[in-house]
């Protein structure tokens, strides 16, 4: 499928633009450590990875994916976690390839270009801002911008009425079933990467309008004519 030239482009931040789990599981590991609890590493917390750091904090915890700890570990464990998380947010995370060409693609043909995300404004930022691509984005969209997140279609509404486009001519690109309940109550059309977050189930699955196995391949699935 090719897609129209859009009015506007939204991506999502972790599983589609950067790969964050080495981050993630040192800030996990180091949180288990001084709580005194065995690590876990990086294979489990890659599986454990998608539905927000609370969630993921709780499965480590518990060493299980739908688990939930006892509140008094959780509340003793979740601020150590955001402290070492805070100091280690983009030390390893680094961009999937063909991420720099795609986005560069898209800025050559005065696309708008959003970021939105579920991940905290904190850590947002300072992984935009430290991969050097924050400015590429007309409008950043964290997970505590607004007081709903994905898979809400507002961050994307939100995202449109910035730019003052069209919801049925904008275009979401992220990893998750999330990515795809928000477009599709947004009315977006939505294009899924191959890769990502998803808990070891295809993406195609989720019934994306196109998926795409590096977003190197924009150019031939976006017409910017």
């Amino acid at each position: 499928m090719v897609f129209a030239k859009p009015d506007m482009v939204l991506f999502d931040l972790d599983g589609t633009l950067v790969d964050s789990v080495p981050d993630l599981a040192y800030s996990i590991d180091a949180m288990l450590e001084e709580i005194g609890m065995p690590i876990r590493g990086e294979d489990k917390v890659r599986q454990w990875v998608g539905n927000g750091l609370e969630r993921l904090v709780e499965r480590a915890l518990t060493n299980d994916m739908d688990a939930k700890p006892e509140p008094a570990l959780f509340d003793r464990a979740y601020p150590v976690f955001m402290s070492i998380y805070a100091d280690n947010a983009c030390r390893q995370t680094r961009f999937y390839k063909g991420v720099e060409s795609g986005l560069a693609f898209l800025k050559q043909h005065d696309i708008n270009m959003g970021c939105v995300t579920n991940k905290r404004e904190q850590f947002t930022h300072i992984l935009l801002k430290s991969l050097g691509i924050f400015d590429d984005f007309g409008i950043v969209v964290s997970g505590d911008t607004l007081a709903r997140k994905k898979p809400d279609p507002m961050p994307l509404l939100h995202a449109a009425e910035h730019f003052n486009a069209c919801p049925e001519n904008s275009l979401m690109v992220g990893d998750s079933f999330s990515d795809v309940k928000a477009a599709r109550a947004a009315g977006f059309r939505m294009l899924c990467v191959s890769y990502g977050y998803n808990h070891g189930v295809d993406i195609r699955t989720a019934n994306p309008d196109a998926v795409i196995h590096s977003l190197a391949d924009l150019p031939q699935v976006v017409n910017v004519t």
